[in-house]
């Protein structure tokens, strides 16, 4: 009897990035299994046997990318509030595809596609730790607002929007700027 063949981490991290890149280019619903495979090099195979289907692949897709934003800003936490908002713009400026995969709603239309909560909220921990550390009245409220502040600038920029004459960076930092100052200083 033949053995199943293995597959190896590299080749599920693989199917990964080249999954968002998919989804975020032709949709969800256009996203075969078929050319995911094809395009990482492998057959449907191994989807199946390191996911299960379209669904938990959709759905591990989005998991990976909060896994790996929330490592981003894990590490920028000792340096603090800023650190955090500068590890934001720099995390979704190299993986656009996740980010619009993740803060998109992209993957919503596909039934069997139900992402972890608890991997979104945990990505958030280390912002809320810093604006707790500056003394906020209402952690939850600050530190939602403070996401709405530079996903939206981050989310315009990746859409192509012109900075109105100004650099990107320039109006990241202005949007850093009126973060702190909204905030008490610890």
């Amino acid at each position: 009897m033949a053995r199943p063949p293995v597959y190896d981490e590299a080749l599920r991290e693989r199917l990964l990035e080249v999954t968002a890149e998919i989804v975020a280019r032709d949709g969800a619903s256009r996203a075969a299994l078929r050319d995911i495979a094809s395009a990482a090099g492998t057959s449907t195979s191994a989807v199946y046997a390191l996911f299960g289907g379209k669904g938990e692949l959709l759905a591990a897709v989005i998991e990976h990318g909060f896994a790996s934003f929330g490592a981003a800003q894990r590490e920028a936490a000792p340096a603090g509030l800023r650190a955090l908002g500068v590890a934001y713009r720099q995390w979704a400026l190299g993986h656009p595809a996740l980010y619009r995969l993740m803060f998109g709603g992209a993957l919503e239309s596909v039934a069997d596609c139900e992402p972890d909560p608890a991997s979104a909220s945990a990505s958030l921990a280390p912002l809320q730790a810093a604006i707790a550390a500056r003394g906020a009245a209402d952690v939850g409220v600050s530190a939602v607002a403070v996401w709405a502040q530079v996903h939206g600038a981050v989310s315009l920029e990746l859409t192509g929007m012109a900075g109105h004459g100004t650099s990107w960076d320039e109006v990241y930092d202005a949007v850093l700027d009126a973060v702190e100052r909204s905030l008490p200083a610890g």
